[in-house]
């Protein structure tokens, strides 16, 4: 045993790279999976809870599935800081196809607040996405992290893409079988999630999570005092020693005394606050000065631009992330969501103009979201890795949801213009995090 913990880096070394490459191959794979799932419950959940609660409910029932996918991060991440990454990502796919039966349900029944719990429910496949993430990071080496991370948001272009084609499938295929109209795609959803959930509970092996914990552990007696030889593997010599109950407090007692983990944090909210803000009400923009004939077919081009701004470039940001470095690319994507706000802020009802803005917004969520993770991952330790990170969707989810919802009431206020000038303002003093010196000795990163 004790010949096993102390054995030279080196010789683990090929077997950690094999695991990784294994690990992110099966995340690439299940992330196209659940991506398909999810945006097809983003794609008619809306015209779902509109034709069963009517249009005032619609944007309650959206908002139900950000929540949700908010408020399912916590347990989620729990089970992994207990178990490793394999059941927290299965009991989140599985959460979000309980969820997806649940509207299924809902859309036969008409029962509004069935319609609300499942959207609530369906989070959990929003969950499972985010954390995934993570996940490719485990054991990924330093210099690698920002490109795998991207890898994986890169893999939810292609369930993006796909999902509409498989709404109107599953909608044509399930309507034989009885079901009410836009119930079909959230049973194919559900399907989704299981086969997702099914393949990792049977292929995520060794735990990456566990795997990463046991070589802190092995490396252990070059930091400090060996341990004992039955101490378990799992425990790791950090300053912060997070128990197996580790929760929302625990993670903000290691953010708060960690700069990198506050900006890391700072960078996925903030970016994410601005982009749903803008995005949420740009469709109402169009409607202003187009006809309903043209309004959706101009929402789905700009929102496809929008989305490719978000997932099509991430690779292009992982290299990028760890070329020029994390706080870099932060700044760069903060930059960009400026230029976004002005660009779409100044668009009036001309919609190329408008087109590049959301794409450019899309862009700049994009440069926050991967330094912003990338950077958050690795500093912090292993034990308590999956808590802040539970601990950041969180904080993220509950800021977007109430970006939506104040976009709202600006949009009706005031005007799109000002709603982008406010957007922009938010951003701004995460320009200045970003630029504040790190202090000599903050343990911002686990090595």
């Amino acid at each position: 045993m004790a010949t096993d913990l102390t054995a030279p880096r080196t010789a683990a070394r090929p077997d950690v790279a094999s695991i990784q490459r294994r690990t992110l191959r099966l995340l690439f794979t299940t992330q196209i999976i659940g991506g398909i799932g999810v945006t097809i419950g983003i794609a008619v959940g809306a015209l779902l809870a509109a034709r069963i609660a009517g249009t005032a409910m619609a944007g309650v029932a959206q908002s139900a599935g950000v929540v949700g996918a908010a408020l399912l991060a916590v347990p989620v991440t729990r089970i992994m800081a207990r178990h490793g990454r394999r059941p927290g990502l299965v009991l989140a796919y599985a959460i979000g196809a309980v969820g997806g039966v649940l509207v299924v349900l809902a859309a036969a029944t008409r029962w509004v607040p069935l319609l609300l719990l499942g959207m609530l429910l369906f989070g959990g496949g929003t969950a499972a996405n985010l954390q995934a993430r993570y996940t490719a990071v485990d054991l990924a080496e330093p210099a690698r992290r920002g490109r795998q991370l991207s890898l994986i948001v890169w893999a939810t272009t292609i369930g993006a893409v796909a999902a509409p084609n498989f709404a109107a499938l599953a909608d044509r295929v399930t309507s034989g079988w009885g079901l009410p109209a836009l119930a079909g795609p959230f049973a194919f959803s559900a399907a989704a999630f299981v086969l997702a959930a099914v393949v990792l509970l049977g292929l995520l092996r060794p735990d990456p999570l566990l795997t990463a914990r046991r070589l802190a552990a092995a490396d252990a007696p070059a930091a400090g005092p060996p341990p004992a030889t039955d101490a378990p593997a799992a425990v790791a010599p950090v300053k912060v020693r997070a128990p197996r109950t580790a929760g929302m407090r625990t993670a903000w007692s290691v953010v708060r005394g960690r700069p990198a983990a506050r900006l890391g944090i700072a960078a996925v909210a903030v970016g994410h606050v601005v982009m749903v803000a803008v995005m949420a009400m740009t469709p109402v923009r169009l409607g202003e000065s187009h006809a309903d004939a043209d309004v959706l077919r101009l929402v789905g081009i700009v929102l496809s631009l929008h989305i490719a701004g978000m997932y099509a470039f991430s690779p292009v940001v992982g290299w990028l992330t760890d070329r020029l470095g994390r706080r870099a690319v932060i700044l760069g994507g903060v930059g960009l969501l400026l230029a976004a706000c002005a660009v779409a802020g100044t668009a009036g009802h001309h919609t190329p103009r408008l087109s590049v803005g959301l794409a450019l917004l899309g862009l700049g969520w994009s440069g926050t979201m991967v330094a912003g993770s990338t950077l958050l991952s690795e500093s912090v330790p292993a034990d308590v890795r999956p808590s802040v990170q539970g601990f950041c969707d969180l904080i993220m989810g509950l800021a977007g949801a109430a970006a939506a919802v104040v976009s709202g009431f600006v949009m009706q206020l005031a005007d799109y213009p000002v709603l982008t000038l406010l957007a922009a303002v938010a951003a701004v003093p995460l320009v200045a995090l970003a630029l504040r010196p790190v202090p000599t000795g903050a343990p911002d990163e686990e090595g």
